[in-house]
């Protein structure tokens, strides 16, 4: 078994779910009653949810559970032990395809898409970690899997799949990503999402230079449409996921041409 402090020299490829005895590992005799480790995972995720990465620490962890913090390094070796379960268990959130039917690519794209995005929205602090750790948990793979089922549905050559799934997938990360710092800031700033907006864009209108280029961008801003942030949210993204759904739909005729 490799211990924390050999893991430490190869953070790249060391992961808990390569580890049998860290991946499996439960409540042993002799620690507080009520405390496992899917306790552990959820009180860190809303933590994480409540706070943010930066201010996690195994500390302010175990005094959340009312334990000591030995109590919390009997089910885990290290902080990054539990920040890799609590994003299995945020990719655990991701509403994935009914198995018992055939696929329906485009149908199912959109909604694993969603999906997706909404997990990264509630939990902002999953795209400032989701690749620095190999993310192959059980649920993770689940989604990965399904993934897989629908770009073969798509008809894509193997080689266009994986470029097309890439494609919507970075799109979705980087969209939702993005959304959920947006939230968290204003959240932070006591905020709603409009006044921060209404806010930001008096602020450019008094900055001569910055006003020129919000001019020249007002025509797309105003054809966004939407009275609210949260529906210029909605129109931008399914409008994007609509150009990428019909990307696909191009080059896969092209294949088969």
């Amino acid at each position: 078994m490799v211990r924390a402090a050999e893991r430490a020299k190869h953070p790249a490829t060391s992961s808990i779910w390569l580890d049998s005895e860290r991946a499996t590992r439960q409540r042993r005799d002799g620690q507080p009653d009520g405390l496992d480790r899917d306790k552990i995972v959820g009180t860190s995720i809303r933590m994480l949810d409540a706070d943010g990465l930066a201010k996690f620490s195994m500390r302010k962890l175990a005094a959340e559970l009312n334990v000591t913090a030995m109590s919390v390094y009997w089910y885990v070796d290290t902080k990054d032990d539990i920040l890799e379960l609590a994003l299995d268990a945020a990719f655990g959130e991701i509403a994935l395809p009914d198995p018992d039917r055939a696929i329906v690519w485009r149908e199912d794209l959109r909604a694993l898409a969603e999906s997706y995005r909404a997990m990264l929205v509630r939990h902002s602090w999953v795209g400032a970690i989701l690749h620095q750790y190999l993310n192959v948990g059980p649920k993770a793979l689940l989604v990965s899997r399904a993934i897989q089922d629908i770009a073969t549905a798509t008809t894509l050559p193997p080689a266009g799949q994986a470029s097309a799934i890439t494609a919507v997938f970075q799109f979705v990360y980087g969209f939702g990503t993005t959304m959920g710092n947006f939230r968290r800031k204003c959240d932070d700033s006591g905020l709603t999402q409009d006044e921060y907006y209404t806010q930001a864009m008096a602020a450019f209108s008094n900055e001569p230079d910055i006003e020129e280029i919000v001019e020249r961008s007002r025509p797309i801003i105003e054809a966004r449409g939407g009275t609210t942030v949260d529906e210029m949210w909605e129109r931008d993204f399914r409008f994007g996921l609509d150009v990428l759904v019909a990307g696909i739909e191009t080059m896969a005729s092209r294949a088969e041409a």
